[in-house]
């Protein structure tokens, strides 16, 4: 049974003979019912502050919700993202190592055909060589054919200088033989 402070100040007890003094039993009354009235708006004003923390706890515990969630999305998306990253980066890795294989296959392909090249080149100029010199000895021999030839002649027109007037060397043509000369009685 709830017993309000106007209910305890307005209550009316009987009065028998032996009873208790009336003021003293007024007094505590009025004490009482002020004890009840303070409790009353204590209890009231507590409960009033247990809504308000209620309806704080409730927040805060949206609030932790909310961070929870914004938490627990952010490690996946900074997962995710870490694991995009290193997908990139290992497509990139794979694709400069690709692009460096064809780089240096397309190196080693240059460097073979320049070396054919060089080799070839080589094969060509020592050939060339070869001919060069091969003419060259052949007009050395056929100059000194020439000139042993003249030497013949200047020494056998020396030795037998009545018989004959010096003949003059006769420079070869395409259609003589080189270091003959043309006997003038023929």
């Amino acid at each position: 049974m709830f017993i309000s402070r106007i209910d305890l100040l307005n209550h009316t007890f009987s009065r028998t003979m032996r009873g208790y003094a009336p003021a003293e039993v007024d007094a505590v009354i009025k004490e009482a019912a002020m004890a009840i009235g303070d409790l009353s708006e204590e209890k009231n004003a507590l409960e009033a502050r247990l809504l308000q923390l209620e309806s704080q706890l409730e927040e805060y515990r949206s609030r932790e919700s909310t961070l929870r969630d914004t938490l627990i999305t952010t490690q996946r998306v900074t997962a995710d993202l870490k694991a995009a990253a290193q997908k990139e980066a290992q497509v990139l890795i794979e694709a400069a190592h690709a692009k460096a294989e064809s780089l240096l296959n397309q190196c080693n392909q240059r460097l073979g055909r320049l070396q054919d090249e060089i080799a070839t080149a080589n094969r060509v100029r020592a050939q060339v060589y070869m001919q060069v010199r091969a003419s060259l000895e052949q007009h050395l021999t056929l100059l000194n054919m020439t000139f042993m030839e003249q030497e013949a002649a200047e020494a056998a027109a020396d030795a037998a200088p009545d018989r004959q007037a010096p003949r003059k060397p006769v420079e070869p043509t395409g259609d003589q033989t080189v270091g003959r000369t043309e006997n003038p009685k023929q």
